[in-house]
C-alpha cells in the first residue's frame, strides 16, 4: 500500500526489513511516549508482525524521497486501543505517529508529518473524525495537534497511561490547515 501528498509518501511497515529502524526509533529517550524504551530487536519485529497480521491495525512509515522519515499508526478505535473508553462513531479512525530523533532538527518538520498524516487519513472518504489519546503529560503533542484542529474532550485512563482523548473533523482540518480534505 502506497500513497502520496505533495511532500511525502507512505507505505506499510515491513516487520522484517523495517525493524532495526523502528527499534532505534522506539528504543530512543526522545519517543518515551512511544512505551518502548527497553523493547529488544526481536519485541519490535514480533509487535510489527502482530500489527501487520491485524485487520483493525495498520503501521506505515512515512518517506521523503524513498527515505524514512516517519512512522503511523492507524487502527480502528471500536476495536483497537480505545474499545470501550469512549462511544466509537462511523468514520472514525485512530492514529499515532512518530518522528525519530535527530541532531539536526527543521523547524516546522513535525508539523509537515502531523499534517501529511492527517491528510492521508482524510483521503479516505469513509474517515470523518481522526481520534487520538496521547499521555497527558506529552503537552508538546497536544499543542501540535491543536494545530492541525483537534480538539480534546477529556482525559481517559487507558490500561498503560493517562491519556487525552481529542477528536479532529475533516471540517476543523481544513479550516486549521488550508488543505482540502
Amino acid at each position: 500500500m502506497t500513497s502520496t501528498n505533495t511532500t511525502f509518501t507512505f507505505r506499510t511497515v515491513d516487520p522484517l526489513r523495517d525493524a532495526g529502524l523502528l527499534h532505534s526509533w522506539v528504543t530512543h529517550p526522545k519517543a518515551s511516549f512511544w512505551m518502548m524504551q527497553d523493547t529488544r530487536l526481536e519485541d519490535v519485529e514480533r509487535a510489527y508482525r502482530e500489527i501487520a497480521a491485524d485487520e483493525h491495525h495498520h503501521a506505515l512509515l512515512g518517506l521523503r524521497d524513498g527515505e524514512p522519515m516517519f512512522l503511523m499508526e492507524k487502527y480502528d478505535p471500536a476495536h483497537r486501543e480505545l474499545t470501550g473508553l469512549y462511544e466509537a462513531q462511523p468514520g472514525d479512525i485512530g492514529m499515532h505517529f512518530l518522528t525519530p530523533a535527530t541532531d539536526t532538527p527543521v523547524h516546522g518538520f513535525t508539523r509537515s508529518v502531523i499534517t501529511a498524516v492527517m491528510a492521508h487519513l482524510f483521503a479516505d472518504p469513509a474517515v470523518s473524525r481522526v481520534v487520538v489519546e496521547p499521555d497527558v503529560r506529552n503537552t508538546a503533542v497536544h499543542a501540535l495537534n491543536e494545530t492541525v484542529g483537534f480538539v480534546p474532550e477529556r482525559e481517559i485512563q487507558k490500561p498503560e497511561k493517562k491519556a487525552l482523548l481529542s477528536f479532529c473533523t475533516r471540517e476543523r482540518f481544513a479550516a486549521a490547515t488550508g488543505v482540502a480534505a
